[in-house]
């Protein structure tokens, strides 16, 4: 593998969800083919290792994935222990990515308070302050662990 390829590895890696060829050259700080080139390296290294990992390519780019073959591990080693009414709220973030604390509490009622402190304890959500309330938006997390690369495919 190319030094090219190990940085695009580390790139995708760290970023854990899509890119495209044009952001990846942008962080690499190298042009596109270059990035096309190890892009190919890579994907051909990870499939002759039998890696459980593997470069997809999705609409929104190149992702580093752990194959779905491998997701009763996710289940087992992270599970997500969420009742119905945080999943319904955590629904309700996703789908209007990103979305104020009051207007979330306006949907789902006050109980999304304490709902929303367990979306953050686990990692699914990012409270940010927006003057005297919140913003909140899903994190890598979310998209990891739901699979899901793009939100507005869900409206």
């Amino acid at each position: 593998m190319t030094n090219i390829s190990q940085q695009i590895e580390a790139i995708l890696y760290l970023k854990g969800q899509p890119m495209t060829i044009e952001a990846i050259a942008h962080v690499a700080e190298c042009d596109r083919d270059l990035i096309e080139d190890g892009l190919v390296d890579l994907i051909a290294d990870y499939a002759y290792r039998d890696s459980a990992l593997e470069i997809v390519e999705g609409n929104d780019g190149f992702a580093l994935r752990l194959k779905s073959n491998f997701s009763n591990l996710v289940q087992k080693i992270i599970p997500a222990d969420l009742g119905k009414g945080a999943l319904r709220t955590l629904a309700a973030i996703a789908l209007h990515n990103p979305i104020s604390q009051p207007e979330l509490i306006q949907i789902r009622g006050s109980s999304a308070y304490l709902q929303i402190q367990e979306l953050v304890d686990q990692g699914f959500i990012q409270k940010h302050r927006d003057g005297r309330s919140y913003h909140l938006e899903v994190t890598s997390k979310f998209h990891q662990y739901f699979e899901i690369d793009d939100l507005s495919k869900l409206v």
